[in-house]
């Protein structure tokens, strides 16, 4: 036996006897081997831990790694002299390991001494996660681990390297269990058949018993409620693969708020854009003809008139009421919108991680995080194109003199399927989904793309986990503004010629189209290449904040509600 060995078994005999830990030894392999053969092969092991309640009852890949740690005659079965010797070395690597963690040498492990050894090595844990694993191996939830936890805890950890390492510690802790949305440790899908209880290990038993294996009383669990357990978990795994792929109800709610949030602040800012791309008057070109006559000064003073005029002409058609025409519906129509945007972007994710091969949507590709955003915005947009039609076509009736409130939103609802029904409702669809998709593409992929590429710069700088580098508020929000600013900027000249298409034949924008390419075709020749952009910057003063506010909000109520 090496000095390192001596030394370990010396100090685990001052705490307790070899004879105390034969007879602790023995007792649990009466309790594992409960029929009396003597021997174990994998299935024997698995049916022993299921009469204690072990975590590790359905692990047959892990159950047949430990089988081939444990068999040193090579059998294939594991004989009590060779579970007492498994037993005997894991315990004097655990008790090693033990002794390197507990910095104050007190017998006891706390919160900060694990994390200072989970650093030491390297090894980047969330705290999320280490506050579980320490939950689960503290049973009298003292704020301490003595060895007796820990080692109960580790006990049938594989020990096939000559010496324990923390990271193999953590590793098997995470191939065992994971953590639900509830917080609540659950057994790992990669290394179970059936559905487990919530457990803790206690070298052997659940948390419920005592922590001493010797007092422990094994849970005894019939073969009819395994069967039905089973069965259960046969029929779970039959269902659709469509219901698989639907997220939490909670990414719907937290879309829902941050789109409502959002769109009341930045309200103006619409009203703002719609007047000036529905606008055609040649007054507003005044400062492109001073540009065109070689008058760079008088341009640059009309650059900022049609602007001017805009505000002058929206405040005295309805005061600062006006500003917020169709604000009502705006929410009405924006709330569903960005709810079924945020929970199809899961959705699209979860698909996508599952086409990869991996069902991680944390972690598919880039490419992946754009066709997920491209096909939630074309979703969203196809199922509340009515209501973005007729709030358009609200914010052009509304002029001076002309109806107010809801007497205004049921005459404009009237006259546009008086016009043609739902097909009315539904003018310019085909380019708004052509337009939403590399707009809502570039909008998540890019917000995404900055996320990641700042969790990961943090996580490096501060050494931690990058669940624990999340970014906060302030940074949220200018990734936030900077991707929508950059989708938006990309997919305008679409926005506009739909959004033309929309309100054609209202008070403000009376020409009439026969298609996308008639109001293309008319754009460009009476107000040049410039009229497809024009009201983008009221556009970009609206979308920055607006997917600021909207990223903020939908993030901090993730976290509120514990979405990862």
């Amino acid at each position: 036996m090496r000095l390192p060995d001596v030394v370990t078994e010396m100090k685990m005999e001052m705490t307790e006897s070899q004879n105390e830990r034969d007879a602790r030894v023995e007792q649990l392999w009466k309790k594992l081997d409960y029929q009396g053969k003597g021997e174990l092969d994998w299935k024997g092991l698995q049916r022993g831990l299921k009469k204690i309640d072990h975590p590790l009852k359905n692990a047959d890949e892990m159950l047949k790694n430990i089988i081939k740690a444990v068999d040193t005659n090579g059998d294939g079965k594991i004989q009590y002299e060779e579970f007492r010797v498994f037993v005997e070395a894991a315990e004097r690597q655990l008790f090693h390991l033990f002794q390197s963690i507990d910095r104050d040498k007190n017998g006891k492990l706390d919160k900060e001494e694990l994390q200072a050894a989970f650093h030491k090595v390297g090894l980047a844990v969330p705290n999320r996660r280490l506050e579980e694993f320490f939950k689960d191996i503290d049973h009298n939830s003292d704020g301490f681990i003595t060895y007796e936890e820990w080692r109960n805890f580790l006990l049938f950890m594989p020990n096939t390297d000559s010496a324990t390492t923390l990271h193999t510690v953590f590793t098997f802790y995470s191939d065992i269990l994971t953590l639900s949305a509830e917080g609540d440790s659950v057994m790992s899908e990669k290394t179970l058949e059936g559905t487990v209880p919530h457990v803790t290990v206690v070298s052997g038993v659940s948390s419920s018993t005592s922590n001493s294996v010797g007092g422990a009383t094994p849970a005894d669990l019939s073969t009819s409620q395994d069967t039905q357990i089973e069965n259960a978990t046969r029929d779970k795994v039959k269902k659709s693969v469509l219901i698989n792929y639907i997220p939490d109800p909670g990414y719907f709610i937290a879309g829902a708020v941050a789109g409502g949030i959002s769109r009341t602040a930045t309200a103006p800012l619409d009203r703002l854009k719609v007047y000036l791309l529905v606008n055609t008057k040649s007054e507003a070109n005044a400062a492109l003809n001073a540009a065109k006559k070689g008058q760079p000064i008088l341009a640059l003073r009309n650059a900022g008139r049609p602007l001017i005029a805009a505000v002058s002409d929206l405040y005295k058609s309805g005061g600062l009421r006006g500003f917020f025409a169709g604000n009502g519906l705006n929410v009405v129509k924006i709330m569903p919108e960005t709810a079924i945007r945020f929970g199809a972007y899961e959705a699209a994710k979860n698909a996508l991680a599952g086409l990869e091969g991996h069902n991680d949507p944390h972690n598919i590709n880039p490419y992946s995080k754009f066709i997920a955003g491209g096909a939630a915005g074309m979703a969203a947009q196809f199922c509340v194109y009515p209501l973005d039609t007729l709030k358009f076509r609200l914010q052009s009736e509304y002029v001076s003199g002309g109806a107010r409130g809801n007497a205004l939103l049921f005459q404009t609802a009237r006259k546009m399927f008086a016009e043609g029904g739902v097909r009315a409702a539904y003018r310019g669809v085909t380019m708004g989904l052509i337009g939403m998709f590399p707009y809502s593409a570039i909008d998540m992929g890019t917000f995404e793309l900055l996320k990641v590429t700042y969790i990961q710069y943090k996580a490096k700088a501060s050494g931690c986990h990058e669940e624990d580098a999340q970014p906060s508020t302030f940074a949220t929000g200018i990734m936030g503004a900077s991707s929508g600013a950059f989708g938006a900027s990309v997919v305008y000249p679409l926005n506009v010629l739909r959004t033309r298409l929309q309100t054609q034949g209202t008070s403000m924008h009376p020409a009439r189209y026969t298609g996308i390419w008639d109001v293309a075709h008319k754009t460009v020749k009476n107000e040049g290449f410039r009229g497809l952009y024009k009201g983008l910057m009221p556009n970009l003063l609206k979308v920055a904040p607006a997917l600021s506010i909207t990223w903020m909000v939908y993030e901090n109520a993730k976290k509120a509600m514990h979405l990862h």
